[in-house]
């Protein structure tokens, strides 16, 4: 009964499509998961690309990979190594980000964190002589094996990260647009972006568990430099980053359900591609008030 229904693929009945979504709890669970990431992710991505820490961000997400494999090869929940290893680089990344060196030192420093934790998450892949079937799904994310009890976990990072978020929202709006104006107003510039990075730490880990350490960026970049090129006011570019992480999230799922591929490589895929739309609407659109400008009468 459960193979039959499994293997019957995507038909033109929506509505059967979507019953055999929901019709096993594992894809119930990676619904839920998938959902509360999403949501997370698309309110800390919004600060993430206004900030201009992607490339931290980035280097995060780099650092879940050796975070899940050491968790394995320690024989430990993976949840765990990618929630301490985020959390304690996140940690480094805002004493690098905070010892007021030039952008180029900087970025030279965080390239290099980086480049040890890629190598470290090799290192510990290697060391595990056990049949590691789950290294794709580190890498690219699956939805398989999702627990009510990850869930829960999930929801419960996902919740006091907004709430941090939320909390902190309109002094770190005024240091991400201009930090020397939000520092001499007396607003506590540094000690945002510390724990900022903290939040943005514990977003990547948890990203990770659905898109894989290597596709963080699907949802916590891409839906948000989509809401900014639709959008400058907070409020509603933020809605718009959680709409469209919630979209490509539910239907990069869906895929995945009927199909061989990673949900990682759908959620990449489709965010990448309403970027590359919105971004060709708003060349086409600009060119068009331009031509329109000049055949003007003077």
């Amino acid at each position: 009964m459960v193979e039959a229904a499994v293997f019957q693929g995507l038909s033109w009945n929506p509505v059967n499509d979507v019953q055999q979504l929901v019709s096993f709890p594992f894809m119930v669970n990676a619904l839920e998961a998938g959902t509360i990431v999403a949501v997370m992710a698309g309110v800390t991505g919004w600060f993430m690309v206004l900030r201009r820490q992607t490339f931290a961000g980035h280097s995060l997400s780099v650092i879940a990979f050796p975070g899940a494999a050491a968790a394995t090869l320690a024989g430990l929940p993976i949840a765990l190594g990618y929630f301490s290893f985020c959390g304690i680089s996140a940690l480094a990344l805002a004493g690098i980000a905070g010892s007021r060196r030039s952008l180029s030192a900087e970025s030279a420093a965080i390239g290099s964190v980086q480049a040890l934790a890629l190598g470290l998450g090799f290192l510990f892949v290697s060391l595990y002589h056990g049949v590691l079937n789950g290294l794709d799904s580190l890498l690219f994310g699956t939805f398989l094996g999702i627990t009510s009890g990850q869930v829960a976990v999930l929801l419960a990072v996902a919740v006091v990260t907004i709430v941090l978020v939320a909390a902190a929202g309109r002094p770190l709006f005024f240091a991400s647009v201009d930090a020397d104006v939000a520092r001499a107003s007396g607003v506590p510039v540094g000690l945002l972006g510390f724990g900022f990075l903290l939040v943005l730490g514990l977003s990547v880990a948890e990203t990770s568990q659905i898109t894989g350490a290597l596709l963080v960026f699907a949802l916590l970049v891409t839906p948000a430099a989509t809401a900014h090129q639709l959008t400058a006011r907070p409020a509603v570019g933020i809605a718009l980053s959680v709409a469209i992480a919630l979209g490509v999230t539910w239907l990069g799922l869906a895929l995945a359900y009927f199909s061989i591929y990673p949900v990682g490589f759908f959620v990449t895929s489709l965010s990448f591609a309403l970027y590359v739309l919105v971004r060709l609407v708003r060349v086409v659109t600009g060119r068009q008030s331009r031509n329109a400008l000049t055949s003007e009468p003077a």
